[in-house]
Parts: C-alpha cells; sequence; structure tokens
C-alpha cells in the first residue's frame, strides 16, 4: 500500500472542540495563566472553579481525561514544588483528599490517580503554574475507543459536573469557600 492509499484509508475522528485546547497552547507559550485569570476573576463558573481556600484554588480540567479530573493549584504562580510554603503545602493535601471525598459522594468513581508533572520533560502542560491532577476513575474506564482510537470519552459535561461537585462539598460541609455559580 503506498502512503496515498494508506492515506485515504485513515478514518478520522472529528472534535472540533479541540481548537479551544490548540489556542489556549498558543495563549499560554504568549505567558498567559490561566489558573492566575480564574485566580484573579470573579467569574466561577466561566473557569469551572469549584473551590477557594486561602493559599490554594480547586478547578475542573477543562481538557479532561476522565469525567471530575480535577487541578489543585497553589494561588502563588510557581513552577517548582520546592516553593511551596509549607502552610500551602497542607492545604493542597487538604484538598486532594477532600477532592477524593466529594469526588466518591458527586461521581461515585472506583479509584483515583493524584499526581504532579514537575517541568515540561514530566509532562507539565502547564509548567509555569505548579499544580496537581486528580483523576477519578472507574473499573473498565478504559474502553475500545480509548484502546483502538486514542480517543477518550468523557459522558458529562464540565458544567453538570462543576454543579454535582460544588453541591456534594455543600453536602459534606466541607471547609472551603465554595465557587458561586451563576
Amino acid at each position: 500500500m503506498d502512503s496515498r492509499d494508506k492515506a485515504l484509508s485513515n478514518e478520522n475522528i472529528w472534535a472540533p472542540w479541540r481548537t479551544e485546547y490548540i489556542a489556549s497552547i498558543t495563549e499560554r507559550q504568549e505567558g498567559a495563566c490561566f489558573v492566575c485569570e480564574a485566580r484573579d476573576s470573579d467569574d466561577d463558573a466561566g473557569n469551572l472553579v469549584l473551590w477557594r481556600g486561602p493559599n490554594a484554588i480547586a478547578m475542573l480540567n477543562r481538557f479532561p481525561y476522565t469525567g471530575g479530573h480535577t487541578l489543585i493549584c497553589p494561588n502563588a504562580h510557581v513552577a517548582d514544588i520546592l516553593d511551596v510554603d509549607e502552610e500551602t503545602s497542607r492545604e493542597i493535601s487538604r484538598m486532594c483528599r477532600d477532592m477524593v471525598e466529594v469526588l466518591k459522594h458527586a461521581v461515585h468513581a472506583h479509584g483515583y490517580n493524584i499526581g504532579v508533572n514537575l517541568g515540561v520533560a514530566a509532562g507539565a502542560g502547564l509548567p509555569g503554574h505548579l499544580h496537581w491532577h486528580v483523576v477519578p476513575r472507574w473499573q473498565g474506564d478504559t474502553n475500545y475507543l480509548e484502546a483502538l482510537a486514542q480517543v477518550r470519552m468523557v459522558p458529562i459535561s464540565l458544567e453538570q459536573l462543576q454543579v454535582l461537585i460544588t453541591d456534594a462539598a455543600r453536602e459534606l460541609d466541607l471547609p472551603w469557600t465554595i465557587a458561586e455559580l451563576s
């Protein structure tokens, strides 16, 4: 099969919403930081902010691996974990723990991946602003789409998740300032 025949045999999965992600990469390279923008904005719903603490912020990942994929970020724009003070470290740790509790209540995940990518070489998509990922997982959540097409399917909208998570946080009476969703 020559390259032309191979190109004609490829099938495409159209995902026009990915242009927002591609544009965001260019913006980040030009110095914009979506975490700092969300931190400084009153538009919590538009920025997918879930909670605000004195030293950290929790927000949904706009380009999630799974439904409920959350970012926990220090309020300070720092890139290195060594630049995070002890009080902020404790707050982030507690936010990660509380996010797992909320996600268990809101989306009934079976497990969680929690991690930090330090630097571009480690996979950091936003290397200038340190952030922790809390990723809910379910038994069998790797399906044929991901295995064959390298495409993930997230079966719930970010707006629906935002409401589910903030409602669950209120029900659980967590200590964070809950984002106002209008």
